[in-house]
């Protein structure tokens, strides 16, 4: 034994297989199979193994980890083992494998829905589309749970799952009071490793969670996938590979990182003839640096980030990639040249505020940007602000005429006669 990892002597047992380990009093947990050489099988035991014995019961069970699956999961909680956290009755249903392949490719298809957050920056700026994959990137102290919590009540998706992971246990009761404030409960599924659990359940909890949103969408549901923090699943990955004597790669985590990452990002998808698997993750960046391997890793595989930067989202690092697909065809007309304008502007007043702050004398168009980005921020940029895309959308239009004439913002004149406010 050596911290939670266990080596037997065994044979014909397989890679990730489950195990069931019986103390001497009468105790039971289970592991699964992390690597064999020969006949020496090491297993990552799910809870603490203080109080194992060298001649305690191993029984390989020829399964793989695996999900119960039924409409009674709706309104539970759960730990990364898929255990009962809520003190409610244990879910019978179809066992469904956590480990499995990614979906089809040939059933999938090309995104074109929008998912409507009511969030400005996002759904403005970047809009967020059935099926996308696409990480918050954070630093530590930033308010990114509660725009996770803002994003599930405020979603039209069917169902919404999260996947809790290294939480402490005020994160975990904020995300389960929002749950029952917003009356959103009765559609959520909660699975939770808290950062006192066993690091294999950190690493399963993303595998649950997905298993059991696969099986939603298979029935014709659309599935929001929410996962906080993905930088503390890495950590466990590294953890359990250093326990291993593995052979680190950057930075000490394991060098197949991006794999694992790619397999669980790759799960989002929208299934022609049936349901859809949104996932938003949250990545936080130590020290804020988007070159740690984790965030790295991370931008190759998925749909663009958003950065979350001083409680606002970052307009300018953000991305989504996949918003051209409903910007102007699934939105109103004015929604691309509307925010392109606002954003270019914006830019415009950070040059005047640098102008500002050095003492140089402003300009009547200096002016003109700095009450723009003085009311953008305000009235836009902070979290906190509850719109609808379309008020978004006309509320841009009458911060612009507040600041500027027709003529100075950029936009074509067939917009600027439909949409400019008559008052202006």
């Amino acid at each position: 034994m050596r911290g939670s990892l266990l080596t037997v002597h065994a044979h014909g047992v397989g890679l990730g297989e489950l195990a069931h380990i019986e103390k001497a009093n009468g105790e039971h947990m289970f592991a699964s199979v992390l690597r064999f050489q020969g006949e020496k099988v090491t297993l990552q035991a799910f809870e603490n193994t203080r109080g194992l014995a060298t001649d305690d019961k191993v029984t390989f069970l020829n399964q793989q980890v695996k999900a119960t699956f039924s409409e009674s999961l709706l309104g539970r909680r759960f730990n990364g083992s898929g255990v009962p956290i809520d003190c409610g009755p244990k879910i019978l249903g179809q066992e469904v494998e956590v480990n499995g392949p990614s979906f089809n490719p040939v059933c999938r298809v090309v995104p074109k829905q929008m998912v409507r957050s009511n969030i400005p920056m996002i759904d403005v700026f970047n809009c967020l589309v059935r099926s996308q994959k696409i990480p918050i990137f954070s630093t530590a102290g930033e308010p990114y749970n509660p725009l996770l919590m803002r994003i599930a009540n405020q979603t039209d998706a069917d169902i919404v799952i999260l996947g809790g992971m290294g939480l402490r246990f005020d994160e975990y009761q904020a995300f389960l009071d929002n749950a029952e404030r917003s009356g959103s409960m009765e559609k959520s599924v909660m699975f939770i490793h808290q950062a006192t659990d066993s690091q294999v359940e950190c690493v399963l909890v993303p595998d649950m969670a997905l298993a059991c949103a696969e099986k939603f969408a298979t029935e014709g549901k659309h599935v929001l996938v929410l996962l906080t923090d993905m930088s503390a699943f890495a950590d466990a990955l590294k953890e359990i590979a250093i326990t291993m004597d593995q052979i680190a790669s950057n930075r000490g985590y394991p060098g197949s990182l991006y794999s694992d990452l790619a397999a669980r990002y790759e799960k989002s998808v929208e299934i022609e003839g049936s349901g859809s698997i949104t996932l938003i993750s949250v990545t936080t960046m130590p020290g804020g640096d988007v070159t740690h391997p984790i965030p790295d890793n991370t931008g190759y595989i998925t749909e663009g980030q958003l950065y979350l930067r001083k409680g606002r989202i970052d307009p300018f690092g953000s991305l989504s990639r996949l918003k051209q697909q409903v910007i102007g065809s699934v939105t109103r007309e004015d929604h691309g040249d509307l925010a392109n304008a606002q954003i270019r502007l914006y830019a415009d007043s950070q040059k005047a505020q640098e102008r500002r702050s050095m003492g140089f004398k402003l300009a009547q168009w200096d002016e003109q940007l700095l009450r723009f980005a003085s009311r953008f921020e305000q009235e836009m940029m902070t979290l906190e602000v509850n719109l609808s895309i379309e008020d978004a959308l006309d509320l841009g239009w009458e911060i612009l005429s507040d600041c500027f004439q027709p003529h100075e913002v950029g936009i074509k004149e067939s917009l600027i006669e439909k949409y400019w406010p008559k008052q202006a």
